[in-house]
């Protein structure tokens, strides 16, 4: 869980806080909540605030299987806060919510709003009714009311922006539960995605991740099946923009148009996130993952003969039911054969509500452990050499605010290379902001990260630098955040890409 917004009363406005559980759906979705409620007169609770503030708002999500026992733990915390505070609420939103509906109220009737996936725009009006009639509220939407980008957002960046394409997914993995609570995908128009992106370039934004269930999907629900590849050159011809990433696509429908439009576009950054899950074949026949591993490396080669300096990465899923040593060592051969440059792995958990779940032949958590730590040392020492490849190399870096958690003591700042690599830089002696570029030579590598201990070759000042002084600047009267209202048309209204993720893509 990552608490994204935190405390307390502000003089006679009521304070908020979002917390937030799960993938980068979820995170960006929380951006939206605090939008809603700042658009409804709250104001973002001060930082460390644990539970003070006047509404506590969870977004929660269903993937792990033990997801319920970390919500209801939290509830059961602020259950005597709340006795003690008359008129503070909670609510639970999310993926939880729409499985679990009134079961949540029956176990916490200390809540008081319920809502789901498809009806986040609901909550201030639902917060406001339960206040009056003193009485819980739950609505679950069975299908999308509204797409979440029409509706106001507080974005955590000022320089870097998620841009969601679609919601929603056709496939019927059996591990994951995800279709059934975000429902079938549906995609926005393109000129609608293209009109957000530049508003938001507008703005000072210089990043943006195009966003969705199954990102390269786009286009199955308007009848283009080269709308992804399409959207990425669109955005390639949007001036100010310098840095276009996308999460999470599928092997399945990851084309050779997509591959070529990668490398044609120039600012579409040389970093893919294709989420392999298994390398043995019957493993993903299980999972129902319409692909093998010989489709998989295909899709590789073909990136790296497109793009050399590309850097992969993936999530894989250990100990799935019914795996053998055998489909074990397949895995580990993708992973040599591979060579990501990062690697999310999971211990199988069972999902309730998911096939999976239900299948015989569950591996003993000993086995799943032991497979574990050995996929993860196979990675970390692949990771290291991969890194390893980039000393001697001259990266530019946009700059980052808040990555490098030991910048303080060492008197460096970190920013990101254009494969999305972290980089600790030295500090130059001119002042650099957050959004900025500088140019560093890579003098060390380490397994998830790099130095450049020289000193820095060159500094370029930016309109994404210059849009987070200016909230750097406002921050006293808006804590946290920058909002952005997404209009019919033009004036938008959306961080850096998280990668990874729940492991269902």
């Amino acid at each position: 869980m990552s608490s994204i917004d935190r405390s307390q009363s502000v003089g006679g406005t009521r304070t908020y806080e979002v917390r937030t559980y799960g993938c980068q759906m979820n995170v960006h979705d929380s951006e939206r909540l605090s939008g809603l409620l700042e658009d409804a007169g709250y104001v973002r609770a001060p930082e460390h605030a644990d539970g003070d503030a006047d509404v506590v708002v969870f977004n929660t999500c269903a993937v792990r299987e033990n997801a319920d026992n970390k919500l209801y733990g939290n509830l059961g915390h602020l259950a005597p806060k709340k006795a003690s505070r008359p008129g503070m609420q909670i609510a639970v939103g999310g993926c939880l919510a729409q499985k679990d509906r009134d079961t949540i109220v029956k176990r916490a009737p200390w809540v008081d709003v319920v809502f789901g996936t498809h009806n986040i725009g609901k909550l201030p009006v639902l917060l406001e009714r339960a206040r009056v009639q003193e009485e819980a509220q739950v609505e679950i939407a069975e299908s999308l009311e509204a797409f979440p980008s029409t509706l106001p957002t507080r974005r955590e960046s000022a320089y870097a922006a998620w841009v969601s394409i679609s919601v929603g997914c056709n496939n019927t993995c059996t591990f994951c539960i995800v279709p059934a609570l975000r429902g079938k995908e549906k995609d926005r128009r393109p000129g609608d995605i293209l009109a957000e992106v530049e508003a938001l370039v507008a703005e000072g934004v210089s990043e943006i991740t195009l966003l969705g269930q199954n990102v390269n999907a786009y286009g199955s629900d308007i009848g283009d099946r080269e709308a992804f590849s399409k959207l990425l050159r669109a955005c390639g011809r949007i001036e100010g923009l310098e840095r276009v990433r996308f999460t999470s696509p599928h092997p399945r429908d990851f084309t050779d148009d997509v591959i070529a439009a990668m490398a044609e576009t120039p600012n579409a950054m040389p970093q893919l996130h294709m989420p392999l899950q298994s390398g043995s074949d019957p493993v993903l026949k299980a999972m129902r993952r319409s692909y093998r591993q010989e489709r998989y490396l295909g899709i590789i080669e073909k990136v790296r003969a497109a793009i050399p300096h590309a850097a992969i990465s993936t999530d894989i899923i250990v100990g799935f039911p019914g795996e053998t040593e055998e489909d074990f060592e397949q895995t580990l051969h993708v992973v040599r054969e591979a060579r990501f440059a990062q690697a999310f792995t999971f211990q199988y958990s069972k999902r309730p509500g998911t096939p999976a779940a239900d299948m015989e032949n569950q591996i003993p958590k000993a086995v799943v452990q032991e497979r574990y730590e050995r996929l993860v040392a196979l990675q970390e020492e692949i990771s290291w050499e991969e890194n390893k490849k980039q000393v001697g190399r001259t990266l530019e870096l946009m700059v980052a605010e808040g990555e490098g958690r030991k910048d303080g003591t060492t008197h460096r700042l970190s920013g990101r290379a254009p494969d999305n690599r972290l980089v600790h830089f030295t500090k130059p002696d001119q002042e650099v902001r957050p959004g900025d570029v500088v140019t560093v030579a890579i003098t060390y590598a380490a397994p998830h990260h790099l130095l450049a201990e020289g000193a820095v070759l060159d500094v370029r000042r930016t309109r994404a630098g210059d849009a987070w002084e200016k909230r750097n600047a406002a921050e006293q009267a808006r804590p946290a955040g920058v909002m952005l209202g997404l209009p019919t048309i033009g004036v938008p209204d959306p961080q850096p890409a998280v990668a990874g993720g729940c492991g269902c893509d």
